[in-house]
């Protein structure tokens, strides 16, 4: 792991925006940065929404059927459970700590509902636009147990678990993705500075979801913290540092090759024309999905 490095061109911040409360499915209470109005897209990422209830309730909303096509989801959840179908016969329950990286290609229509576990239920989705080429692929699904995302405790108390991409010799399991995402959940413990190489030209996200960091800071040049449910979007350069004082910190450091390709969006459809949209409505309505 990579808690120290000589690095060429770090990377600073370029803009902060706090996420905003809002609703989506059957009335699922998120936290949405990536996808809202302040920031509708930031290529090749299409949204971020942070789901979290620690209120027991008998009745939990979720997200009863819906269509995808052109883009990829992943969920990854911290607590409680996630039960998912869909119209290919695929079945399952995402466990806490796990991950699900759906590629939804062509088209899929699938569920996915909520369930508490000790009255708790917190996870991320987030979406990943598809290059041209690739949109009218078969739908697929990677998807991860707890016991399968490595997990690396550094010198300083430093924890990361690494979902796609690399953090020193350690390679998450998510594979054969076209934007070549880097996907850690990093905790910080107080005090502390971590290093993470990132690729010259790739976007960059960080999202502080516990605590408060610093983001691009430097010895000589301390940052300003972030905090809760901030989401810092990266100018571009080789890595990114992170530094916490007297609070510890967790967040999501999220990057990937951006496409440059023209976006049309229509729901839960993401193409590169309007056509494709209309396209996309009539398979749908008319189940070819």
């Amino acid at each position: 792991m990579q808690t120290t490095a000589t690095v060429g061109r770090p990377r600073t911040v370029s803009w902060v925006l706090t996420a905003r409360p809002t609703s989506d499915g059957d009335d699922v209470n998120l936290y949405r940065t990536i996808g809202d109005s302040s920031l509708r897209e930031l290529d090749p990422f299409l949204l971020l929404d942070e789901f979290r209830s620690e209120e027991a309730t008998e009745s939990l909303p979720g997200f009863p059927d819906h269509p995808h096509r052109g883009f990829e989801t992943v969920t990854y959840l911290l607590a409680g459970r996630v039960r998912h179908a869909d119209n290919k016969g695929h079945q399952g329950v995402l466990e806490a700590g796990g991950v699900q990286w759906m590629t939804a290609g062509r088209g899929i229509v699938h569920s996915e509902m909520l369930e508490q576990q000790d009255g708790r239920i917190r996870g991320f989705q987030l979406w990943l636009n598809l290059p041209a080429k690739d949109k009218m692929v078969p739908p697929r699904y990677q998807e991860f147990a707890p016991e399968a995302i490595p997990q690396i405790t550094g010198p300083n108390g430093e924890h990361i678990r690494v979902i796609a991409g690399r953090v020193g010799a350690v390679e998450g399991p998510v594979r054969g993705i076209a934007t070549d995402p880097l996907y850690l959940d990093i905790a910080l413990p107080p005090h502390s500075r971590f290093v993470q190489p990132v690729p010259v030209g790739h976007t960059a996200f960080v999202y502080i979801f516990e605590g408060q960091a610093e983001i691009g800071a430097a010895a000589e040049a301390p940052g300003e913290p972030r905090g809760e449910r901030q989401l810092a979007v990266l100018g571009d350069g080789d890595s990114v540092t992170l530094v916490t004082g007297e609070t510890p910190a967790r967040l999501l450091l999220v990057a990937a090759r951006p496409l440059d390709e023209p976006v049309v969006r229509y729901g839960p459809f993401v193409m590169n024309t309007q056509l494709e949209i209309w396209e996309a409505v009539q398979d749908y309505h008319t189940g070819k999905f």
